[in-house]
Protein backbone atom coordinates (compact mmCIF):
# COMPACT_ATOMS: atom_id res chain seq x y z
CA UNK A 1 0.00 0.00 0.00
CA UNK A 2 1.25 3.21 -1.13
CA UNK A 3 -0.04 6.95 0.39
CA UNK A 4 0.21 9.64 -2.56
CA UNK A 5 0.00 13.12 -1.67
CA UNK A 6 0.05 15.72 -4.15
CA UNK A 7 0.23 19.34 -2.98
CA UNK A 8 -0.38 21.35 -5.80
CA UNK A 9 -3.64 18.97 -6.40
CA UNK A 10 -5.14 19.30 -2.25
CA UNK A 11 -5.07 15.13 -2.90
CA UNK A 12 -4.14 12.28 -0.71
CA UNK A 13 -4.56 9.26 -2.29
CA UNK A 14 -4.34 5.50 -1.20
CA UNK A 15 -3.27 2.80 -3.29
CA UNK A 16 -3.03 -1.08 -2.97
CA UNK A 17 -0.36 -3.20 -4.24
CA UNK A 18 -1.64 -3.17 -7.67
CA UNK A 19 -1.86 0.38 -7.48
CA UNK A 20 -5.96 0.73 -7.27
CA UNK A 21 -7.30 3.37 -5.57
CA UNK A 22 -8.97 2.24 -2.12
CA UNK A 23 -9.00 5.56 -0.44
CA UNK A 24 -8.56 9.29 -1.58
CA UNK A 25 -9.74 12.70 -0.01
CA UNK A 26 -8.64 16.41 0.27
CA UNK A 27 -5.60 17.89 1.97
CA UNK A 28 -4.13 20.82 3.86
CA UNK A 29 -0.70 21.50 4.43
CA UNK A 30 1.89 24.24 6.11
CA UNK A 31 1.36 28.12 5.80
CA UNK A 32 4.37 28.25 3.09
CA UNK A 33 5.08 27.02 -0.19
CA UNK A 34 7.65 24.90 -1.00
CA UNK A 35 9.91 22.04 -0.01
CA UNK A 36 10.50 21.81 4.20
CA UNK A 37 14.14 22.39 4.44
CA UNK A 38 14.59 23.56 7.77
CA UNK A 39 12.56 23.82 11.68
CA UNK A 40 10.03 26.73 11.38
CA UNK A 41 9.72 27.44 7.70
CA UNK A 42 6.18 26.13 7.71
CA UNK A 43 6.80 23.88 4.93
CA UNK A 44 5.52 20.62 4.15
CA UNK A 45 7.74 18.15 2.62
CA UNK A 46 8.57 16.77 -0.37
CA UNK A 47 9.78 13.37 -0.91
CA UNK A 48 9.96 10.07 -0.11
CA UNK A 49 9.08 9.07 3.23
CA UNK A 50 7.33 6.18 5.60
CA UNK A 51 4.73 6.00 8.47
CA UNK A 52 7.24 5.54 11.42
CA UNK A 53 4.71 6.38 14.06
CA UNK A 54 0.83 5.66 14.92
CA UNK A 55 0.03 7.49 18.23
CA UNK A 56 -3.15 9.82 18.95
CA UNK A 57 -2.12 13.42 19.61
CA UNK A 58 -2.85 16.92 19.81
CA UNK A 59 -5.35 16.39 16.34
CA UNK A 60 -6.36 12.71 17.47
CA UNK A 61 -5.35 10.08 15.68
CA UNK A 62 -1.65 10.92 13.93
CA UNK A 63 0.64 9.40 11.60
CA UNK A 64 4.32 10.57 12.18
CA UNK A 65 6.25 10.44 9.02
CA UNK A 66 10.03 9.96 8.21
CA UNK A 67 11.00 13.41 7.29
CA UNK A 68 14.25 13.94 7.73
CA UNK A 69 15.06 11.62 5.27
CA UNK A 70 18.79 10.94 4.24
CA UNK A 71 17.96 12.92 0.97
CA UNK A 72 16.83 15.86 3.27
CA UNK A 73 19.06 15.31 5.34
CA UNK A 74 22.05 15.69 2.55
CA UNK A 75 20.28 18.68 1.19
CA UNK A 76 20.61 19.68 4.57
CA UNK A 77 24.36 19.19 4.71
CA UNK A 78 24.87 21.16 1.04
CA UNK A 79 23.30 24.31 2.75
CA UNK A 80 25.12 24.30 5.76
CA UNK A 81 21.87 23.58 8.24
CA UNK A 82 23.34 20.17 9.97
CA UNK A 83 26.64 18.79 10.38
CA UNK A 84 27.47 15.48 7.61
CA UNK A 85 28.58 13.63 10.96
CA UNK A 86 24.65 13.07 11.27
CA UNK A 87 24.08 11.60 7.82
CA UNK A 88 24.88 8.28 9.67
CA UNK A 89 21.42 8.68 11.74
CA UNK A 90 19.11 9.65 9.15
CA UNK A 91 20.56 6.67 7.03
CA UNK A 92 20.03 4.20 9.95
CA UNK A 93 16.69 4.86 11.28
CA UNK A 94 15.75 4.52 6.97
CA UNK A 95 17.13 1.43 6.87
CA UNK A 96 15.08 -0.25 9.92
CA UNK A 97 12.21 2.26 9.40
CA UNK A 98 12.58 3.83 12.44
CA UNK A 99 11.61 7.39 13.20
CA UNK A 100 14.75 9.47 12.46
CA UNK A 101 16.47 11.81 14.14
CA UNK A 102 13.33 15.07 15.00
CA UNK A 103 15.70 17.15 17.40
CA UNK A 104 18.18 18.65 14.61
CA UNK A 105 17.47 22.05 12.75
CA UNK A 106 16.24 20.43 9.71
CA UNK A 107 12.84 19.80 11.89
CA UNK A 108 10.80 17.24 12.32
CA UNK A 109 7.57 15.68 13.92
CA UNK A 110 5.67 16.21 10.92
CA UNK A 111 2.65 14.12 10.71
CA UNK A 112 -1.00 13.35 9.05
CA UNK A 113 -3.68 14.61 11.02
CA UNK A 114 -7.19 16.00 11.40
CA UNK A 115 -8.15 19.35 12.09
CA UNK A 116 -9.64 20.11 8.55
CA UNK A 117 -8.29 20.51 4.98
CA UNK A 118 -9.66 23.47 3.91
CA UNK A 119 -7.14 25.42 4.08
CA UNK A 120 -3.21 25.43 4.33
CA UNK A 121 -2.90 26.44 8.08
CA UNK A 122 -0.57 23.95 9.52
CA UNK A 123 3.44 24.20 10.74
CA UNK A 124 4.31 21.82 7.71
CA UNK A 125 2.11 19.09 8.53
CA UNK A 126 -0.50 17.27 6.59
CA UNK A 127 -4.28 17.88 7.58
CA UNK A 128 -7.70 15.67 7.13
CA UNK A 129 -11.27 16.11 7.63
CA UNK A 130 -11.66 14.35 10.71
CA UNK A 131 -13.42 11.10 9.33
CA UNK A 132 -10.71 10.68 6.52
CA UNK A 133 -8.10 11.08 9.04
CA UNK A 134 -9.92 8.08 11.08
CA UNK A 135 -9.86 5.70 7.78
CA UNK A 136 -6.55 6.76 6.83
CA UNK A 137 -5.02 5.84 10.77
CA UNK A 138 -7.24 2.18 10.10
CA UNK A 139 -5.63 1.50 6.42
CA UNK A 140 -2.01 2.77 7.68
CA UNK A 141 0.48 1.10 9.99
CA UNK A 142 4.09 1.68 10.62
CA UNK A 143 6.78 1.14 7.50
CA UNK A 144 3.51 2.70 5.07
CA UNK A 145 5.07 4.18 1.66
CA UNK A 146 4.17 7.81 1.76
CA UNK A 147 5.10 9.80 -1.18
CA UNK A 148 4.80 13.88 -1.09
CA UNK A 149 4.95 15.49 -4.49
CA UNK A 150 4.78 19.19 -5.24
Amino acid sequence: MTVRIVKSAHRLTVTDEAGAVIFACAAGFGRAQGPKRREGDLRTPEGEYYVCLKKHGKYGPSLGLSYPSPADAALGVSAGVISDALLPLFTAAQQTRARPPWGTALGGEIYIHAGGSAEDWTAGCIALNDDDMARLFDLCEPGTEVIIQP
